[in-house]
């Protein structure tokens, strides 16, 4: 660089000496020699400019490429010109270090958008100024079905409830509230953060799916309670049952009187009464005996085919219209084979009740595969449920038949968490319910 400053200086020292010459020599009117000087001053001239030029646009052509982040650009270092040599190489090492800086900032973001869409925990993130979604991880496209959008007003389109939610979050604090989801309705515990950058403020929304968690602590609750219950109802209804048991045959044997006969109808309404809890507590004992499934290989389309053959005399003698989906039809399931049989029949016949009173009864049992996991589903077009219903189903002993116990699905329920996967309910009130088997 010094070796150009005072080529430079020289060359337009020269320049002033031969203009300072030539304005002597045509004083003296040596016209010959002015011609010749200011000819010499020309082609100094243009070649001082052309060299000025030529390192001019390689400057302009390097601002131009880093302007556009284009650090691909090589300059040819072999040239003669030892300026222009150096000028070459000193920005082909600016280009390399912008190009190794680019690179090391595209790994490391390719490695946090790895690890960010390895979580279970969905995120969405968005400018609200400019209505523009910034990124969104593949736990958020998963849980709400959503492949892709540009602005946060098209989110209304696809999911207009998520949209509500959204946009009715306060900054920092957690709000826990049941949403729409591809796996239907689930509890979210969603979070909102808001930071500044230098494109505006953005928001940054996070959930995390806590239905299982919610639902595997009520799971454990309930069958501690179920444990102490169990006991102290037989341990105090057996001995009652078997007295009056006890009392009654010997009251038959004997001719009784009015007197006798009051006690008598007394004592087989405690028999009765005692037999009824004991039946009761046996219902407990049948929520909390499953342990551990016999997990095996299961052909989908064999269970569907088992289950129908088994209530197809049903089906045909109330006029239900049944049809059986598969998607894939080849299907397989790695589960216990007689307890998701259990949780589908026990679905059926619940769907069978529903549908009692519809003009045109109708069922459908169907298994569809989604990202490589399974759903099975029994969808009815029945009275439905309305929200306060849906809430309490899940709940042991609730029910609303008057010859139901209320066990099966709380029993359907668990089985499906010791699966490691849920039962979710959709419903609306006159128009059917849907209950899907996620595993």
């Amino acid at each position: 660089m010094e070796r150009f400053k005072w080529s430079v200086f020289c060359s337009h020292l020269l320049l002033v000496a031969l203009g300072a010459l030539s304005f002597y020599t045509f004083d003296r009117a040596y016209y010959g020699t002015t011609i010749l000087l200011g000819m010499l001053i020309v082609a100094l001239l243009i070649i001082v400019l052309k060299r000025q030029f030529s390192i001019y646009d390689v400057f302009m052509d390097f601002v131009e490429s880093t302007r556009h982040r284009d650090f691909t650009r090589f300059y040819v270092t072999s040239k003669r010109d030892k300026t222009k040599r150096k000028i070459h190489e000193a920005f082909n090492q600016i280009n390399a270090t912008f190009k190794e800086i680019s690179v090391s900032k595209e790994l490391q973001y390719q490695y946090l958008n790895q690890i960010v869409n390895m979580l279970d925990t969905a995120i969405f993130t968005y400018y609200p100024d400019k209505d523009k979604v910034i990124w969104m991880n593949e736990a958020f496209r998963i849980l709400f079905d959503i492949p892709y959008v540009g602005k946060f007003s098209s989110l209304k389109k696809r999911n207009n409830e998520l949209f509500e939610t959204i946009s009715s979050l306060n900054i920092g604090q957690q709000h826990i509230e049941a949403v729409s989801s591809s796996k239907g309705k689930v509890k979210l515990l969603m979070q909102l953060s808001e930071l500044q950058t230098q494109e505006g403020r953005c928001q940054i929304v996070v959930f995390q799916n806590v239905n299982e968690a919610i639902d595997e602590t009520e799971t454990r609750a309930w069958q501690k309670l179920l444990r102490v219950l169990t006991h102290e109802i037989m341990n105090s209804i057996a001995p009652i049952s078997s007295l009056a048991e006890t009392m009654s045959v010997q009251l038959e044997r004997k001719q009784l009187t009015e007197d006798l006969e009051d006690i008598r109808v007394g004592v087989d309404t405690i028999k009765n009464r005692s037999e009824g809890l004991l039946k009761f507590a046996k219902s407990y004992r049948t929520i909390n005996k499953i342990d551990k499934p016999q997990l095996q290989d299961i052909a989908v389309s064999e269970m569907f085919e088992t289950i129908y053959q088994l209530l197809e005399p049903t089906f045909i003698q109330k006029n239900i219209e049944v049809d059986l989906i598969l998607k894939p039809t080849r299907m397989r399931l790695h589960a216990d084979a007689n307890l998701i049989e259990q949780v589908l029949i026990n679905l059926i016949l619940n769907a069978m009740e529903a549908v009692k009173d519809a003009p045109s009864p109708y069922i459908s049992i169907s298994a569809i595969e989604r990202s490589g996991r399974v759903q099975l589903s029994v969808t009815d077009n029945g009275v439905g449920m309305d929200t306060e219903l849906m809430e309490n189903i899940f709940t042991p002993f609730f029910t609303t038949r008057k010859s139901g116990s209320g066990v099966g699905l709380t029993l359907s329920k668990q089985i499906m968490l010791i699966h490691r996967g849920n039962i979710l309910v959709e419903s609306k009130l006159g128009k059917g319910s849907t209950f899907s088997l996620q595993f």
